[in-house]
């Protein structure tokens, strides 16, 4: 079974808001200046799917985690190292002003869809995942190659 379910894939577009909130302050001035009335500034354009894609990157290294507890013996031991690299992606790699930091970004999603098809190939996700992943990764894409051009 490859259907996603409702509650994932609801969760996971939700999840998709900060990205696409980013676009939108970036291509309406007036809801940027709403928005830092409001909010304040670094919930507007790059800033926000910045902060925001460091943390989902972050979160998806502890998804990996799990999935590797489904592992054993090397197999387990891989899935544990490469589970660490969305995290210690953002940490080192992203940073600098909002154009090369929504490269690195973009280039730490794309990453990290390898990974997800890494390990869906060993059978440690859901059947549903990669159906999931592809769907949120290219909305995010999207956003952050927006970003990246506008910048």
């Amino acid at each position: 079974m490859n259907a996603i379910p409702r509650a994932a894939l609801w969760l996971g577009l939700a999840g998709l808001l900060p990205f696409l909130w980013g676009v939108l302050t970036m291509l309406a001035p007036s809801l940027a200046q709403s928005t830092v009335q409001i909010a304040g500034p670094r919930f507007i354009g790059p800033y926000v799917q910045l902060s925001y894609g460091i943390v989902i990157l972050s979160f998806m290294s502890g998804v990996l985690w799990g999935f590797a507890t489904r592992a054993e013996g090397r197999e387990a031991a891989l899935g544990y190292a490469l589970s660490v690299i969305p995290a210690l992606w953002c940490f080192f790699m992203v940073g600098g002003g909002p154009t090369s930091a929504s490269i690195y970004l973009f280039a730490g999603f794309l990453g990290l869809l390898g990974l997800d098809w890494h390990f869906a190939q060993r059978g440690l996700t859901p059947s549903w995942w990669m159906h999931l992943r592809v769907l949120l990764t290219a909305i995010v894409l999207l956003c952050l190659g927006i970003t990246v051009v506008m910048s």
